[in-house]
Formats: structure tokens, sequence, C-alpha cells
């Protein structure tokens, strides 16, 4: 009597851009045209074709309007973390247009060494006031578990913390304008034009940066109370009414070109990118804050959506022309799928074994990516079986 072989599983079919490397089961939302070319890329191209001159006189212009007559307040707020591009908007904002800016930074509590070094540097060398605000530790560390089971992100406290604790800040000091950095779903993705000049809203906060979550939702989730989470609290219409708060990106009046802002913040200023490789990127100058964000962070985008940090760092140097399209699918294809060493870190950090870490993890694959094979394995289309 012969056994039966079980007919061979396959995966899903997936597409990708002709241009860069992003897959259409993206985190960021994300379209293709007839030509297979992502909306990210097609945003991209529209910076050859933007009146910059124009552009820079707006931001001119809207300094004027809210910088303070007297001297008696701030002139405006940015959100910083002491990365490349908190470096080049306080650059911006003060070398340039001689603003005197409120800095505000929502710690994470897990700081790699070179990120305190940048963060005091930035300290330094820009006199900048600077508010640093860390949760509890306990909260944090309940906040990592909790967001990894309920979305598959333990660093979802750090997406409620920096999109709430600097406006809160603004309302406290009664500061009207919030200057934010790039527009990362417009960038990465193509969510919008160049020639819309989105601004920064709640709904955009909420919707798109925190997943359509919010901190009542993680109110009872590892023994989470109210009074735990008053730092994720968005401030209220009324507050915001009150101070006139606007947000604005500052990538729509300068564009966006993240290589050329981080050889010169290096060269002008002394930002020091990793000194040494991460174990999911070839990237050395982003997401330096946090020792998990290349780390664990990461690995569970890659999980989740079957891409990582190392797709969007590829992207982005593909669309800057730094790489070719097929230098990129060789970079995903040596760092997406590496499991990061600092696993063992974060697992002790909150309490939490491999076995049980792994199990929470599947629970997310999306199917449009996944499935398993006939031995048990989770596979996906790759990339570089499309060339």
């Amino acid at each position: 009597m012969t056994g039966t072989i079980e007919p061979r599983v396959t995966p899903p079919r997936m597409e990708y851009c002709t241009r860069c490397v992003y897959p259409a089961a993206s985190a960021a939302a994300i379209v293709f045209d007839e030509e297979g070319v992502c909306s990210g890329c097609r945003t991209h191209e529209e910076q050859a074709t933007v009146d910059w001159a124009a552009r820079e006189e707006m931001f001119r212009d809207l300094c004027d309007d809210y910088r303070s007559p007297d001297g008696s307040n701030y002139d405006c707020l940015i959100p910083v973390s002491g990365g490349k591009d908190s470096f080049y908007q306080i650059h911006l904002l003060t070398q340039v247009y001689g603003m005197n800016p409120l800095l505000v930074t929502y710690g994470e509590n897990n700081h790699t060494e070179v990120g305190m070094r940048n963060i005091q540097r930035m300290r330094d060398v820009f006199g900048c006031d600077h508010y640093h605000f860390t949760a509890s530790v306990e909260a944090l560390k309940k906040l990592n578990r909790a967001g990894l089971k309920k979305m598959g992100d333990p660093d979802m406290h750090a997406h409620m913390g920096i999109n709430a604790v600097p406006v809160q800040i603004a309302v406290k000091f009664n500061i009207s304008l919030v200057i934010w950095g790039e527009h990362g779903f417009m960038n990465m993705g193509g969510m919008h034009s160049y020639k819309d000049m989105v601004e920064y809203t709640a709904k955009y906060r909420v919707e798109h940066l925190l997943r359509g979550y919010d901190w009542f939702d993680f109110v009872g989730v590892e023994g989470l109370e109210e009074k735990d989470l008053l730092w994720a609290k968005y401030p209220t219409d009324d507050e915001i009414e009150r101070v006139d708060v606007r947000g604005v990106f500052i990538s729509n009046f300068f564009g966006w070109n993240q290589a050329e802002h981080t050889q010169t913040m290096i060269d002008t200023y002394g930002f020091e990118t990793n000194p040494i490789p991460f174990d999911r990127t070839y990237a050395r100058d982003s997401n330096l804050n946090n020792i998990h964000d290349n780390g664990v962070h990461d690995y569970m985008k890659y999980v989740k959506f079957g891409y990582g940090r190392v797709t969007d760092h590829a992207c982005r140097d593909i669309r800057n022309g730094i790489l070719t399209r097929a230098e990129g699918v060789e970079l995903v294809r040596q760092f997406d799928h590496v499991v990061p060493g600092d696993i063992t870190r974060w697992l002790d950090y909150v309490g939490m074994n491999r076995n049980a870490f792994e199990a929470i993890a599947d629970e997310f694959r999306d199917p449009r990516v996944w499935v398993q094979n006939e031995y048990g394995d989770w596979i996906k289309d790759n990339i570089w079986d499309h060339n």
C-alpha cells in the first residue's frame, strides 16, 4: 500500500513595483499604475516638477506669521528623536529662518548609545530648550506586550507617544505651530501628492499613524489603567481650537532627500550614524534612538507583511539614484528574513518566552503574503523570483 503524497503548497502571487522593491501588501497604502510603478515612486517623481522657490517663500511667510513678535513665547514646536531628520528640521528653523523652537522628545526607554550621544549633541549644537518625556518603565513594558498581542506591534507605545506628547506640550505652552518632518505615508507609498500640501490632523493620527487604535483601547490590557496612559491622550478639539494648533510637514516645502540630509548633518554638526551594521538592514542612518527599532519591531513588520526596513531603505535609495533596482533586490534577499539578535534582550525586557512570542507573531501573518507549506513552514512569493 503506497502512502498519499501531499500536493505541493505554493504561496500567493505578490505584485512588486517595477521601479523600486515595494510589494502590493504594504504597511503604507500603495497602488500600481499600468506600467507596474507604485504610487510612492510616482509621488517621488513630483519633486522634480515642484516650484521649490515658491514653496520656500511660502515657508518663510509661514514662519513670519507664527513668529513671536516680542519673544515672549516659543515660535514653534518641533517633535524630535535626535535623529538626522530632527537635526535637519532644527537646522532649517534656527539657522536659516531664525525661529526659536521648543524641542519635544518622547523617550522610548531603550535608547542606543549612539542615539543618546546624538540627542546630547543636538542639545549642545543648537542651544534650544528641550522637553524630554519618558513614561513609566513598567507601563512601557506592559505596552510592549500589549502592542504585540493586540496589533503585532511592540512599538505601539512609541506611535502613541510621538503623536500625543508634542501636541499636549504645544497646548500647554500655547504654541500654535508644530513642525513635523516628512509625511511618511506620502513619501513611502504615495498616499498624497505634493500638490496637496497636506497637514497633520487628528484623523490622520488615529486612522493611519495609530492604525485605528487609541490609548483607551489599551486600558485593561496587561493590567494597564487610564492613569498609566495620560501622556498618550491627544488634546481635545476645544484645546486644539483654543491654541489654534497647526501641524505642517516640512517636506511639503523643501522636498525630502534623506541621504543629503544625513551627509549635511554629519559634516555640519557631527551627527553620528550607527558604528556597526544592523542585523536587518544595510543602512546605518535611520531609527537610531531605540535598540529594538531595527530589530524586533522591524522583524514583526516582516512577519506581518513579508518585508521590512531594508525594503524601505532600498526603495528610498533607488528613488534617489543611489541604488539600482537589481542592487535593491539583492539587499532585500540578504536582510529581510534575518531574525534579529536583539530578540533575547527584548523578551527578557518584557518577560516573555520565545515560544509565546512566535505563537503571537504567527497570528498576524497577512494571508495575502504567507501560507504554510506541506511541511508546516511559512513561505511567501519573493521579489527575486520575479526577475
